[in-house]
C-alpha cells in the first residue's frame, strides 16, 4: 500500500439468517432493524415482503434497492446477483456497518456461507450463520424438512424462537436434539424473535456530529415509545447469553493462543478484540474476529504511545466464564511454560529485532490473515 493512501476501512460483517417457514426469522430480522444498536444495516432478501416498509410500494422487486431510513438499505436479489449487490452495499458511499442476508428464496444456507467464504470482496467478513427454529413446532418441522439437521449442524448460532409456547422440559429435549446433529453452535432462547443485537454485531460508534444532528427517525419513535421498562427488557435479552472480557498487559504466546482457538468450547459464538503477540510481531497489534468455527486475524501497526495490551471479548451461551478466563491467562508469555519455546521475554525491548524462533511461532496466526489486495 502507498504510505500516503488512506488506511483500509474496516470490513463489514455479513450475517446469514436462515430458518424454515414459520420459524420467526422475518420477525427477528425486523427486530434487528428496529434495534440495530446505531448501525446502518444492509439487508439482502429475495422478496421485499420480508421487510416492514411503511407507506411504500415496491415494484420490480428483484434487482431493486430501497432505503429503510436511518441509513439502512434493502436489496431484493436472486442468488446469481449476490456478489454484485454485495459490491454495491460495500461501496464507501453506502456507509453500511453490517449486512444481513435472509436465506429463504435465495439459496440454501450452506451454499450462501460457501459463497461468502469464497468471495473476493475485500470489504466483507463472514459474520455467522444464524438458524432460527420454531421451538413449538420443532418435531413437525423436522418431519417435513429432515434437512434441518444439516442446517443445524453447520449453524454458528441457533435461536430457539417461541419458547414461551413450550415447557422447560421440551426446551431441554430440543437442545439435546440440536447437539445430536453434531452442532457446536451456541443455542439461545427467544420469544417474538427478540434477541440482543450485540450477539451479532457491535454497537456503532459515531463520534461525528451526524448522529447528534440527524432527523428523528421511525426507530427513535419506537424506542422512545417503549422506553418504559426498556432496561428490564434489555437485561432479559442479555440474560440469554454470557460474555467474558479479558485484558492482559503481557503479550500472548502465539502457539498457546492458537491452541486455545483451535479447541474453543461448544457454545462460544463470537470472539472479538485485539492481540499483542510481543516478540512474534513487535510492529503490529492483531484484530481477532471469530464467529463459530470461522477465524480471522488482521494486523495493523501500533499507534504512537498506544498501550500494548491484549483486549478480548468472548460471547456465547452455556459457556463457563471462569474457565475461559483461566485458559486465556494460560496463553500469556509469562504463564507456566509447557513447551521449550515459551520462555518469558518481559525484559526484551519492544524495538528489539525478531528472531527466527519468534517468527516461526507466528506461522499458525498468519494462516488466518487475509492477504491484502492492491489499492488500484
Amino acid at each position: 500500500m502507498n504510505p500516503s493512501s488512506p488506511p483500509r476501512r474496516q470490513q463489514i460483517p455479513v450475517i446469514v439468517l436462515a430458518g424454515f417457514l414459520g420459524s420467526g426469522k422475518t420477525t427477528l430480522l425486523n427486530h434487528l432493524l428496529r434495534h440495530r444498536a446505531g448501525n446502518r444495516t444492509g439487508v439482502i432478501v429475495n422478496d421485499f415482503g420480508s421487510i416492514e416498509i411503511d407507506a411504500m410500494t415496491v415494484s420490480g422487486q428483484v434487482g431493486s434497492t430501497v432505503s429503510l431510513g436511518n441509513g439502512c438499505l434493502c436489496c431484493a436479489v436472486d442468488a446469481s446477483e449476490l456478489d454484485t449487490f454485495l459490491e454495491t452495499l460495500t461501496r464507501p458511499a453506502a456507509r453500511l456497518d453490517v449486512i444481513v442476508i435472509e436465506a429463504s428464496g435465495l439459496a440454501g444456507p450452506q451454499e450462501l456461507v460457501r459463497m461468502l467464504l469464497a468471495s473476493d470482496n475485500p470489504h466483507i467478513v463472514y459474520g455467522g450463520l444464524v438458524e432460527v427454529v420454531d421451538a413449538a413446532e420443532f418435531g413437525a418441522t423436522r418431519g417435513r424438512h429432515p434437512e434441518i439437521d444439516r442446517h443445524l449442524g453447520v449453524a454458528d448460532l441457533v435461536v430457539l424462537n417461541k419458547t414461551d409456547r413450550i415447557e422447560d422440559e421440551e426446551q431441554i429435549r430440543i437442545r439435546k436434539a440440536v447437539a445430536a446433529t453434531g452442532s457446536g453452535a451456541a443455542v439461545i432462547s427467544a420469544t417474538y424473535g427478540r434477541i440482543d443485537p450485540e450477539l451479532l454485531f457491535d454497537p456503532a460508534l459515531r463520534p461525528d456530529r451526524e448522529e447528534r444532528m440527524r432527523q428523528l427517525t421511525f426507530e427513535d419513535l419506537l424506542l422512545e415509545e417503549g422506553a418504559e421498562g426498556s432496561e428490564a427488557h434489555a437485561g432479559h435479552l442479555h440474560a440469554a447469553y454470557e460474555s467474558v472480557s479479558f485484558t492482559s498487559d503481557v503479550p500472548m504466546n502465539p502457539r498457546r493462543l492458537m491452541g486455545f482457538l483451535d479447541s474453543r468450547p461448544e457454545g462460544l459464538y463470537r470472539i472479538k478484540g485485539f492481540v499483542d503477540f510481543g516478540a512474534g510481531d513487535r510492529g503490529n497489534t492483531y484484530a481477532l474476529h471469530a464467529v463459530g468455527r470461522f477465524l480471522r486475524f488482521g494486523p495493523r501497526p501500533w499507534k504512537r504511545d498506544e498501550p500494548r495490551l491484549t483486549q478480548l471479548v468472548l460471547i456465547g451461551s452455556g459457556i463457563d466464564p471462569d474457565t475461559l478466563h483461566k485458559e486465556l491467562a494460560a496463553c500469556r508469555e509469562n504463564a507456566a511454560p509447557d513447551a521449550p519455546d515459551t520462555a518469558p521475554h518481559a525484559a526484551t525491548s519492544p524495538d528489539a529485532p525478531q528472531d527466527a524462533a519468534h517468527e516461526q511461532s507466528m506461522w499458525g496466526v498468519l494462516r488466518y490473515v487475509r492477504q491484502p489486495v492492491d489499492d488500484a
